[in-house]
């Protein structure tokens, strides 16, 4: 096995832990605010923990609140509740595989049709059958080699 591939594995692995966390929204007013509140803490009780003012937390919980908090802030705050913070990436598609996957078999489209049109200017046009053959063989061959177009 390739180190791409394990890497690949991985990462697969430590993101499925993650799928059951799609579900979950964010509060409407923020982490930060929804566990201060949920626990009776002050905003200067928190803002104490923190060393920083009680403005301070109204505006770390404003920041989050808007999606401009940095993970420094969140992983500082989170130390302060006396928790983790926890964070990570979940595929659209369900796993890297299946990025990876679609992302190959959009860029092998792309070739295949510019050569099926090429060769129907030229009268020599292939199936519908050939075409979505050829598009198969092709994102496999791009899969296998991940080749840096595949991002592009």
């Amino acid at each position: 096995m390739n180190t791409k591939s394990l890497q690949l594995q991985q990462l697969n692995s430590k993101m499925r832990g993650f799928a059951t966390l799609k579900q979950i929204a964010m509060p409407p007013t923020g982490w930060v605010k929804a566990i201060r509140l949920a626990i009776g803490m002050s905003m200067q009780q928190l803002g104490n923990k923190l060393n920083i003012s009680k403005q301070g937390v109204m505006d770390i919980e404003k920041r989050e609140k808007e999606g401009s908090i940095t993970i420094k802030s969140l992983r500082e705050v989170a130390h302060a509740l006396d928790m983790q913070l926890v964070y990570g990436f979940i595929p659209n598609d369900g796993s890297l595989d299946a990025l990876i996957e679609k992302r190959a078999i959009a860029l092998a489209s792309q070739i295949v049709m510019r050569t099926s049109t090429t060769m129907k200017l030229e009268d020599q046009g292939n199936s519908k059958k050939r075409i979505e053959k050829a598009i198969k063989e092709r994102a496999a061959i791009i899969q296998k080699e991940m080749p840096k177009i595949l991002w592009d």
